[in-house]
């Protein structure tokens, strides 16, 4: 049962990174701003998955850890950049 787990758990992380890789595209290529920031915090996201499928797989809670203070930057990245694109103005 563990080695089904583990390849259930690996193949999902090669489908995060392969995910990841198609995000970076459109923030390279993003037609608008907003194309960019929802871009940028979808790859946000999947790196937190990321961490998570690492804890799963390494059995160390420090990666949950890791996911929790990155995801609490990535929501102020993301409100920071939304008021900076309402406002022209940063605070």
């Amino acid at each position: 049962m563990r080695d089904v787990f583990l390849f259930v758990t690996v193949a999902s992380l090669v489908v995060h990174v392969t995910m990841i890789a198609v995000a970076v595209q459109r923030v390279w290529r993003g037609e608008t701003v907003m194309d960019r920031i929802v871009a940028s915090d979808v790859i946000a996201t999947l790196v937190l998955a990321i961490f998570v499928l690492l804890a799963l797989i390494n059995d160390d809670p420090l990666y949950m850890d890791l996911a929790l203070g990155a995801s609490v930057i990535s929501y102020v990245g993301t409100i920071a950049l939304a008021r900076y694109i309402a406002n022209r103005q940063m605070f």
